[in-house]
Order: C-alpha cells, then structure tokens, then sequence
C-alpha cells in the first residue's frame, strides 16, 4: 500500500502549527519548508510559507497555508492512544492550551484540528464481556471532558446492589 500523509490545510499558521506540535510529541520534527513564488493571488504573497513537512513519532504530515476557504471541522479527528492516565493528561494539557475541550476525549487545539485522546485501556472497558460493566464505563466516559481512566473504573465496578 502506497504510504498515505494527512495534508492539514491552514490559513497562514501552518508552520507555527508543525512547530506547536513538533514540541508536544516525541520523536517528531520539521523537515523541508516550500515558500511562495512570485505572482501568488491574496491573500498569499512571494516567500509565504506554503507547505511544512513535518513528522510526529514518525507519522509523517504535511501542513499547507491554502487561505481561509477551507476551516477545520470535527468531521476528521487524529486519535492519539495513550498508554496511561499520565500520557493521556499530557497530550490533553498540551493541546487544549489556547484550543478548546470538548465530550469524552475530544478537544480542538488552538488551531482548530480537532483530537481525541484516548488512554488504551478505555477500549476494553467499553467493550466487556460484561454488558453492565461495558454499560457503566460508557455512561461513565459520555459525562466527562479530559478523559479520566480511574474514574471510568470506579464506575465500572459499581455494580449495583
């Protein structure tokens, strides 16, 4: 299968974002940056940044200033699946500065890409054998903002009685 790079389409942010989260992920960094040529209709001008590319843990992107037309929405999300409660908290801390928290691990950070952080064992606890554990953990995710892993415990062994 031929190697498939997310283009994120902003409008003049593009390298302040490729450096925003180059600082929150590990194993990341910025690689070629493409300018503008002369002759560029507005909003772009010569020697604007065009494109970033960029890579996070080795997943490789490629940020481009397009113009206003189109915004981000919550139609495409990046999922970042942690291994605990502290990574979780970390990637939640660091996106949602100037972004915005939304319902059960979602947030949109201050550039409008929308992310959904999401500790790996929460997909257990929502699919258990048990249909009344399963049940209890979700009802216990879908109150929350920043997801909160022992809380969603607690309320999965809260059986009842």
């Amino acid at each position: 299968m031929p190697q498939q790079i997310p283009c994120l389409w902003f409008d003049g942010t593009a390298q302040q974002a490729a450096e925003h989260y180059t600082s929150i992920f590990p194993n990341s960094s910025i690689g070629d940056v493409t300018r503008y040529g002369p002759d560029m209709p507005p909003p772009m001008k010569e020697g604007d940044v065009m494109t970033v590319e960029f890579t996070l843990d080795g997943q490789p992107y490629t940020a481009l200033n397009g113009g206003p037309q189109f915004p981000f929405s919550e139609a495409i999300s990046f999922q970042i699946m942690c291994a605990d409660q502290e990574e979780a908290d970390h990637y939640w801390t660091r996106l949602t500065e100037g972004g915005q928290e939304s319902q059960c691990g979602w947030l949109k950070d201050r550039f409008g890409v929308s992310w959904q952080v999401v500790p790996t064992e929460l997909t257990g606890l929502l699919s258990d054998p048990d249909p009344g554990r399963a049940q209890r953990a979700t009802q216990a995710m879908l109150q929350m903002r920043r997801l909160d892993l022992a809380e969603i415990r607690r309320a999965a062994d809260d059986v009842p009685g």
